[in-house]
């Protein structure tokens, strides 16, 4: 089965079926550069509560745990086949404790007020069914003081190519400009925003805090 055919059939909005499986997975290996390289805007002393909102396969997850020590991590996604290939991925996490992963949609998060201090969405804010009230969603649940970063390998105003464009064009994909993505932040209440960009990448990660 071609690499195209299972992210068609796996369904990249909400994953789904044994194609979703394999296609998580392969994104756990394509995401992990320019996950690391946003990752770098994180600062941990090892006690924060982090949320990772659509946690897919669960790598994010896994590469904060090796941060936090006293803190705890929870991973949140709409899709039942990311909430289970995120919890076996981070299986030892869980036992201990450690982790959480629960089914939830950005639109409605089963957290408190200020639950968090740290909040990373990576390469799902394209499929978000209304990102400007879903940012206020997070603004909620991130606590004073805390940072959220969007992080993306496309965005509206890179150089993109023809390949990106068609797969922008073929699942529908929600993509702003740089200009945009701080006008979404800042309208949901973050302050000190900063849209970080890689030179020769397409990459970009928004950052607000609260």
């Amino acid at each position: 089965m071609s690499e195209r055919s299972i992210t068609e059939m796996g369904n990249p909005a909400k994953p789904h079926g044994s194609a979703g499986f394999e296609m998580l997975t392969r994104m756990n290996d394509s995401h992990y550069e320019v996950t690391g390289w946003a990752l770098k805007n994180f600062t941990f002393t090892g006690s924060e509560r982090v949320l990772d909102i659509g946690c897919g396969g669960g790598a994010t997850l896994h590469r904060m745990a090796e941060k936090i020590t006293s803190g705890h991590l929870t991973g949140a996604d709409y899709s039942p086949v990311s909430v289970e290939l995120s919890s076996k991925n981070n299986s030892d996490d869980i036992s201990t404790g450690k982790m959480n992963v629960v089914e939830a949609s950005v639109d409605s998060l089963p957290f408190a007020d200020n639950s968090f201090d740290r909040i990373i969405t990576v390469e799902s804010f394209y499929f978000w069914p209304d990102p400007q009230e879903n940012l206020r969603e997070v603004y909620r649940v991130l606590d004073k003081g805390g940072v959220f970063l969007i992080v993306a390998d496309v965005y509206g105003d890179a150089e993109l190519s023809e390949e990106s464009l068609e797969g922008i064009r073929k699942y529908s994909l929600y993509n702003p400009t740089r200009t945009e993505f701080r006008e979404l932040l800042e309208n949901a209440g973050f302050t000190d925003v900063t849209i970080h960009t890689k030179d020769d990448t397409s990459w970009i990660c928004a950052e607000g805090r609260k």
